[in-house]
């Protein structure tokens, strides 16, 4: 499943569509910043349900504790944390293998922020902080090796994860316009994407 940044979906993405069409015929004849302004495409609100069924598709991961155990990852439970600008992570897990009999569950916790990689026009999970990593009923050796791995397992658990990605087509509308991504933020409604001037390119 793909998700478009740069507009909403159904009927209000058909409008957005539209919208931008209109602004970057303008950018022909010079109305760029009342065609931004004017049209609201300053920016895109990408929802919650987007990111988690983006980032679902990710899980299940399993990630090897040195050959000893596996940590089995399922689909995270994604919360917004406007107040740090970030969100937070509850990951279901299933600790198993040679040093751990019998399976054991447990819970992920971890927290991090977004960024924007324009190579392949995605937003990306970075800056992984763990919170928490419990698993009940460890003897404890056990419980010390995964205490040990537990900030390795979070960074990477979640790091670099894709969870949006904007379409070619959207994206050849924001170049017309001369627009790029530029600060995410996140807010009660989800992750909210300015659009900002693209930089001129150096002269040859």
């Amino acid at each position: 499943m793909r998700h478009a940044l740069c507009g909403p979906t159904g009927p209000s993405r058909r409008r957005w569509l539209a919208q931008a069409s209109a602004a970057a015929a303008l950018v022909l004849t010079g109305g760029l910043r009342a065609a931004s302004a004017g049209l609201g495409i300053s920016g895109y609100t990408v929802s919650l349900a987007e990111l988690s069924a983006m980032l679902s598709e990710r899980f299940p991961r399993r990630l090897s504790l040195a050959g000893l155990a596996t940590l089995e990852l399922q689909a995270p439970l994604l919360a917004l944390r406007p107040e740090a600008n970030r969100l937070r992570a509850r990951v279901p897990a299933v600790l198993s293998g040679p040093a751990v009999a019998p399976p054991h569950e447990g819970m992920l916790e971890v927290e991090f922020g977004l960024r924007y990689e324009p190579r392949d026009h995605t937003l990306r999970a970075h800056d992984i902080a763990l919170q928490s990593l419990e698993v009940e009923g460890l003897d404890p050796a056990a419980a010390a090796l995964l205490h040990a791995w537990a900030p390795r397992l979070a960074r990477r658990a979640l790091g670099e994860v894709v969870l949006h990605r904007l379409e070619p087509k959207d994206l050849a509308l924001l170049d017309g316009l001369g627009l790029q991504p530029g600060a995410i933020t996140v807010t009660e409604q989800g992750l909210a994407i300015a659009f900002v001037r693209r930089a001129p390119e150096p002269l040859k």
